[in-house]
């Protein structure tokens, strides 16, 4: 059981004696196939600061510049709206920083994470503010890639929640996908994502639910949080004027049982994180049960359990899952307008994946391109110090 919800931040900083405002921060980016990742930066950039701003680049800008988007603009902003650390987001955000930008949201500097983001033509889009001193670094989340997550659904192998060794193809896949012959970009690949605590702890600085809140409880897998169960979660929310959701999550042999083929594409402990970032939620159970029994309803007080459209599997004794809330008369089945599911995100990558391979491939040539650049930087300056110095007496 985890309490969501981030603290509300002071809301000033002081800059100085006696005098204090409000210090507010520029992030933008693509978000396309927002997962952990892109919320944990935008964790790490609203605690520096009060005040949250988030640029949003079109589908026309990111096709340009790196290749078509699996997500649409609409659906990618609202997405980036539900991450409970963003207060605010701008709709088709230019891709390259600008001064211009900050200035016109009033942001004080941008953070980005440690790795590189180039245009078509290979240029640091932070280049504008890097030189100004309105830059700010944060911590790039190790351990998940939209690479990875496309090449999961590609394969269509278990790898991903399984301690066993990966298989081969998959090696050779995560090995290749994206990848330039001979070298890889430390920016664009596959790395082992590791749960600590620290990392619940981070996502998760919530709250007990008060007197008079209306304790509302799902479940379900929550697999590639998407726009999706964004859209769900935020119709469960409306049902209350003082809404307290609670996320139950089911542990990957169970999703495996009831979704078949390779799901989840994500491990639970991956699912965790991307529900406690979702501003809607309160409260997530890693590894709810199935059957939402008597106990449960009871231990946690529910008010009310909410389905969505999908589907619902019969538990393993061929029982419905909902039938004691049901029972009770605090079962509400919601409609949430939006049909997109993650079968239908799999049909995408699958149907474009020639594109996707090629617009990761493009992306990591430009990236090695500036390494090797900076590299002979380097040596040139080492050897001009070394020249200025002069030898070194024996």
């Amino acid at each position: 059981m985890i309490r969501n919800g981030h603290g509300t931040a002071d809301s000033s900083k002081k800059l100085g004696p006696g005098t204090k405002r409000t210090v507010r921060v520029w992030c933008d980016g693509c978000y396309d196939m927002v997962h952990y990742g892109h919320s944990n930066q935008l964790r790490q950039a609203r605690a520096m600061g009060d005040y949250l701003v988030v640029g949003v680049h079109t589908d026309e800008e990111i096709a340009k510049h790196k290749g078509p988007p699996v997500f649409t603009q609409e659906e990618r902003y609202k997405m980036v709206q539900a991450i409970k650390w963003v207060d605010e987001i701008v709709a088709g955000a230019p891709y390259v920083t600008a001064l211009e930008t900050l200035d016109k949201y009033n942001c004080d500097f941008c953070v980005h994470g440690n790795d590189i983001t180039l245009t078509v033509d290979g240029r640091d889009t932070y280049e504008e503010v890097k030189k100004a001193g309105r830059y700010r670094e944060c911590k790039r989340t190790q351990g998940v890639s939209t690479t990875d997550l496309v090449g999961r659904m590609l394969l269509m192998t278990k790898a991903h929640h399984s301690s066993r060794e990966l298989p081969s193809e998959y090696q050779e896949y995560t090995d290749s996908f994206g990848k330039c012959p001979r070298s890889h970009s430390p920016w664009t690949g596959v790395s082992q994502f590791l749960q600590t605590s620290q990392k619940i702890i981070q996502f998760a600085s919530g709250k007990e639910p008060e007197p008079g809140d209306t304790i509302i409880y799902v479940a379900g897998a929550f697999d590639l949080f998407h726009i999706g169960h964004v859209s769900f979660l935020e119709k469960v929310y409306q049902l209350a004027e003082r809404p307290y959701i609670i996320a139950g999550l089911h542990f990957d042999q169970e999703v495996n049982h009831y979704k078949g083929k390779n799901y989840p594409i994500m491990n639970v402990h991956e699912r965790t994180l991307s529900v406690l970032a979702c501003r809607y939620v309160a409260e997530v159970v890693i590894g709810a049960p199935y059957a939402i029994t008597a106990n449960l309803l009871d231990h946690f007080k529910v008010d009310l359990v909410c389905h969505g459209k999908t589907e619902v599997m019969p538990d393993k004794d061929g029982s419905d899952p909902y039938k004691e809330p049901k029972r009770r008369g605090i079962f509400r089945q919601i409609d949430s307008g939006n049909d997109l599911t993650t079968d239908l995100i799999v049909q995408r990558i699958i149907k474009n994946r020639l594109e996707y391979e090629a617009r990761n491939q493009k992306k990591e040539a430009r990236e090695l391109a500036v390494l090797e650049a900076i590299k002979k930087r380097e040596a040139m300056s080492e050897g001009t110090a070394m020249q200025v110095e002069g030898p070194c007496e024996a």
